[in-house]
């Protein structure tokens, strides 16, 4: 691999588990996407994000699903939507998105390391 982080560059990237709470259909997205609320416990609060995991997951899914996402990335405006954080996945075969999830309920907001 070419481009590998050292240690310190690495350590600045912040993952935390949170708790999808809400989905909304988002509509504006140019590739079909939901809008993610999610709940980070009570020292980070909840967070949106956009995310286009309409292939593989319904709505109703989603609500209790506790996710990976990277919390300290720049805000970043999705038409009328500002993205909070980063949810992580992984890429299927068909360019579809698996979620990195907690296999075991965990607290919200615990870090990733």
């Amino acid at each position: 691999m070419e481009n590998n982080l050292s240690w310190s560059e690495f350590e600045k990237v912040t993952m935390r588990i949170g708790t999808i709470i809400e989905v909304r259909d988002f509509p504006e997205a140019r590739k079909p996407a939901y809008q993610l609320f999610i709940d980070f416990g009570s020292e980070l609060g909840i967070k949106k994000s956009s995310a286009q995991i309409t292939k593989r997951y319904k709505k109703e899914d989603l609500i209790g699903k506790q996710i990976v996402a990277v919390i300290n990335f720049p805000k970043k405006q999705i038409g009328a939507f500002m993205s909070e954080c980063l949810v992580l996945g992984s890429l299927g075969l068909d360019n579809d998105i698996v979620l990195l999830t907690s296999d075991i309920k965990t607290e919200n907001g615990l870090a990733i390391g």
